[in-house]
């Protein structure tokens, strides 16, 4: 899978979390202070982690920061994006289960590398639910976005 990851902080966490997804076999793409150079606002790099999943060049993204809110507001301004905040595994599952979220937002505060690797392996676990209900409820977000997917 492709997978966009933006930070606005080089912290261990966000370098953890670059590392497992190439363990687990996935192709990062790396925005923010994860790239000398790159610019480093949580806006700006969560943006553009969210335009590569709503453009096609990534899958999912995760995007950071130091609380998490930011990245995730950024992400959401995105049409077709769904970004969650998630500070736990079970809020993980959730947010693919019912919310068919395709960008994970992570907490660079609250986030432990044991943590991070509970809240992936939830994630990349969780499956879109076919409830109807479920499937309603986020149709009806996309039309929030004006039906635009940004692809």
């Amino acid at each position: 899978m492709r997978i966009s990851v933006s930070s606005d902080m080089d912290e261990p966490v966000a370098r953890a979390l670059v590392d497992a997804l190439g363990e687990r076999g996935h192709e990062v793409r790396a925005h923010g202070a994860l790239i000398p150079g790159d610019d480093p606002q949580w806006a700006v790099c969560s943006e553009a982690a969210a335009r590569d999943v709503a453009e096609g060049r990534a899958d999912q993204a995760v995007v950071c920061c130091w609380t998490g809110t930011g990245a995730s507001i950024a992400a959401n301004k995105v049409p077709g994006v769904r970004a969650a905040l998630c500070t736990d595994a079970y809020t993980a599952d959730g947010a693919r289960r019912w919310n068919d979220a395709n960008v994970l937002a992570l907490s660079l505060r609250l986030t432990s590398v044991p943590l991070l690797h509970e809240i992936l392996d939830a994630w990349f676990a969780g499956r879109p639910s076919a409830d109807p209900g479920d499937r309603a409820n986020v149709e009806r977000t996309t039309r929030l976005d004006g039906g635009r997917t940004g692809a």
